[in-house]
């Protein structure tokens, strides 16, 4: 089955609508992997996983750790190589369409404000869009479809 693609724009803060989503998804049993450009956001939303809120840990690992196979959430770069532990869910806050998309049943893209982050998702909504997938568009600010 062809993964669903949801787009959420204009979003002020990447991360933190990520670690929005990203617990909402742990919260209902879901599985994610969270591709971020490079090591810099991996920690980053790392950090923000570990001080979301007290009692409210969200347990994730890198891709590359011997326990990415039974850790809910991975983090993961744009470079990795590795093979993705789960096909559920991912996040890509990265600029290009990931390897291997088809093999999950959502994906999440997670655009900001500014044209250095639109133009490349642009192109991701257009080879999306050629691949078949079925897409859908958020404002990620006023919380409404697009």
């Amino acid at each position: 089955m062809a993964p669903r693609v949801q787009f959420y724009h204009n979003t002020p803060d990447r991360l933190a609508l990520a670690r929005e989503l990203i617990a909402r998804a742990h919260a209902g049993g879901r599985k994610a992997v969270v591709r971020l450009p490079d090591a810099v956001g991996a920690r980053q939303l790392d950090q923000l996983l570990w001080t979301q809120e007290p009692l409210a840990f969200i347990p994730h690992v890198g891709i590359d750790s011997a326990l990415a196979a039974e850790t809910p959430i991975i983090l993961a770069t744009a470079g990795s190589t590795a093979r993705w532990p789960h096909e559920d869910m991912l996040f890509n806050l990265a600029t290009d369409v990931p390897q291997g998309v088809d093999a999950f049943r959502l994906v999440v893209e997670i655009v900001g404000r500014n044209e250095a982050e639109k133009l490349p998702a642009r192109a991701r909504w257009t080879a999306y869009k050629q691949m078949g997938l079925a897409l859908k568009a958020f404002d990620a600010e006023r919380r409404e479809a697009i």
